[in-house]
């Protein structure tokens, strides 16, 4: 059974994110919101205290790879998956953006852990993988990826357009998703390894965001791009009785870690409109029905219930990846919730603390920004909707579109 409670053994690891989170992202968060595309140099000392934090399990790669090591020991695990989940809470709690620009850590990891053979996750430890699915056309539907792989050789040529590629410029790594065969559908899918400074890989342009603006959000070209043979993630075989496996097994454990962002953002919203609230006079009690407090006080614990309730989603989703549980059900769950939360607690935090909360004075207004990214990336609120309906409806996606 999942306990609800932190486990004892993470609670240092939680501290030492919320340490990193206080004393390093919230001193800088507003200088490099207004900064966007300047690389925020003060995070380069913390490589070493994220690695320090790996070896307690927590990591954006850890995910599956740990996750597959402890599926065959007994009992309750709390493992790489709760860690790294409790860790991203906290830390998204001082900056999202920032987080997103940590040296040596990217989603592009998670692909990684989550298909690699060990030789290639031997291979490429330590480096800071981003990760490209979207293309211009095709956003919510992966499976219209358009980017080809043709192998020639020992090496692989990759052709296309990503964009929205998240630490795109910065990473030492892309994971590119490829098709090897279009005429193939979602099993010809499959994940490269390009190493950045590869001929045939560019940066095309940064794009001018609405929130994470610490973050750099790229859209890179593929032209004739080759790459060792070796750097194919997982098999070349097109097994189309297993569909988008690859794609999916990572989702399953990145989009858990979206809905941690979301839940550190909106109990950071949360937090400074209570105390903004506090210092006018304005408190809530949980222990009293809505209808015998303020307006105010009311609306401030329906936010938190619903903050809450993203929470657990999320706890669950990490646990039963621990555990050696299916979780693609739950992964979607917990991110579809908790980016609908998240956005809608952040705007009305920012409501309730009016005009206050409505300026720089504040991180508020800043946060309500980069709120709604967590609702967008790793798959949309609307994918997210649809996959939980096709799972409880037992559809599939030509049934249920």
């Amino acid at each position: 059974m999942i306990n609800l409670e932190v486990p004892k053994k993470l609670r240092a690891l939680a501290q030492q994110a919320h340490d990193v989170a206080a004393e390093y992202f919230r001193p800088i968060s507003r200088r490099y919101d207004r900064e966007e595309h300047k690389r925020p140099t003060e995070l380069d000392p913390l490589a070493a205290v994220m690695e320090g934090m790996a070896a307690s399990g927590a990591t954006f790669g850890a995910g599956a790879g740990a996750a597959r090591k402890e599926r065959t020991r007994e009992g309750n695990r709390n493992g790489a998956n709760m860690a790294t989940l409790l860790g991203l809470i906290e830390l998204a709690w001082g900056d999202v953006g920032l987080l997103l620009s940590l040296p040596r850590q990217g989603l592009g990891n998670a692909a990684i852990a989550a298909v690699a053979n060990e030789e290639q996750r031997t291979r490429f430890a330590g480096r800071w993988a981003a990760m490209a699915i979207t293309e211009p056309e095709a956003g919510s539907d992966s499976a219209a990826i358009k980017t080809t792989a043709r192998l020639e050789g020992d090496h692989w040529v990759l052709n296309g357009e990503k964009i929205y590629v998240t630490a795109g410029e910065r990473a030492d790594l892309v994971v590119v998703w490829a098709t090897l065969d279009p005429s193939k559908g979602r099993a010809a899918i499959k994940p490269f390894v390009v190493e950045k400074g590869t001929p045939g890989l560019t940066v095309e342009r940064l794009e001018e965001k609405l929130g994470i603006r610490a973050s750099d959000t790229a859209a890179l070209r593929l032209d004739n791009c080759r790459i060792p043979k070796e750097n194919l993630l997982g098999s070349p075989e097109i097994e189309v009785e297993k569909g988008f496996g690859g794609v999916k097994e990572t989702f399953d454990n990145t989009r858990p870690l979206v809905a941690g962002m979301a839940v550190g953002l909106a109990r950071a919203c949360l937090e400074e409109t209570r105390r903004v609230l506090g210092e006018e006079g304005v408190s809530d009690d949980p222990q009293l029905p809505p209808a015998l407090q303020t307006g105010a006080a009311a609306r401030l614990l329906e936010l938190e219930a619903d903050y809450e309730a993203a929470r657990l989603l999320a706890l669950q989703a990490a646990w039963m990846a621990d555990n050696g549980k299916p979780n693609s059900l739950q992964a979607s769950m917990a991110k579809a919730k908790a980016g609908r939360s998240c956005v809608e607690i952040a705007l009305a935090c920012v409501e309730l603390c009016g005009a206050l909360g409505y300026s720089e004075e504040l991180l508020l207004e800043k946060w309500a920004r980069d709120a709604k990214i967590l609702d967008i990336f790793e798959g949309t609120q609307q994918i997210q909707l649809l996959i939980v309906a096709r799972q409880l409806l037992g559809k599939g996606s030509k049934e249920l579109r």
